[in-house]
């Protein structure tokens, strides 16, 4: 019998993404394999220009692949739906002119899953699950960008999405903010055990936050490794130093001959 903990939830099958620039034709990965299971906490890591965040908007229905396809519950991924929700690293991807409360239940009533009323009871409810329960009614401008992060997390998880989709949410922060996001997502992630896939360039994040770890080699992104972090978190500096080296020995060899 299939344990249904080890089917895919997402499957990522021989990638091949581009995009255009006005200068020139792209290629963002190169034939990139991976797969997500439910409950994963699943992160891309790579340096910039790997391709990391272009395969989170694939993997989002946001672009196509030139090579390969994209599977979600067995169907493949042809455009954006409500079964991922993206979580930026923008602190303005919330309505400036709705309050907390309202920013959270704009997915749930447009979507024409939940009346206003029951869509409330609901955001009020993530609202609390992200320790914001006193600025449901404050407007984003009064919020940091920590806060905002939050409520941008609360909102995408409101529509119970088969994944939360998160492009280096906590980057834009301090160091000390960074640290407490991490903190309050993993906290969130044990009481909800909602599956995420998301995208980072820094190694101590990725460990921290991945029980899994797919690492990206330099532009185009292909596979180098992955990595099953769990099994290693209580020897973190081991893991870091060992991530560090996989992913750039290529770069000091090539250094090295020049």
């Amino acid at each position: 019998m299939t344990n249904s903990s080890q089917t895919p939830l997402v499957e990522v099958r021989g990638v091949t993404l581009q995009y255009k620039t006005r200068e020139h034709l792209v290629t963002a990965t190169y034939r990139v394999d991976f797969s997500v299971r439910k409950s994963d906490r699943f992160v891309l890591l790579g340096p910039s220009g790997c391709g990391k965040s272009t395969l989170l908007k694939a993997v989002g229905g946001y672009l196509r692949p030139i090579e390969g396809e994209i599977r979600l519950n067995g169907h493949e991924v042809i455009k954006p739906g409500p079964d991922r929700m993206m979580v930026f690293q923008e602190f303005d991807q919330l309505l400036p002119w709705k309050t907390v409360v309202q920013n959270v239940m704009f997915p749930l009533v447009t979507s024409g899953k939940h009346t206003s009323r029951s869509a409330r009871g609901k955001a009020l409810d993530l609202i609390a699950k992200v320790n914001l329960s006193k600025f449901a009614d404050s407007y984003p401008h009064m919020l940091s960008g920590g806060m905002k992060q939050r409520v941008a997390i609360a909102r995408g998880m409101a529509m119970e999405p088969d994944i939360l989709l998160m492009d280096e949410p906590f980057a834009a922060l301090d160091a000390l903010t960074r640290r407490k996001m991490q903190d309050e997502l993993l906290a969130l992630w044990d009481e909800t055990r909602f599956t995420v896939l998301f995208v980072t360039h820094s190694i101590p994040e990725a460990i921290k936050i991945g029980t899994r770890i797919l690492l990206l080699s330099p532009h185009p992104g292909q596979v180098k490794a992955e990595l099953n972090s769990g099994a290693h978190i209580q020897d973190a500096t081991a893991l870091e130093k060992r991530i560090q080296h996989m992913l750039f020995a290529d770069q000091i060899e090539e250094a090295e001959n020049v």
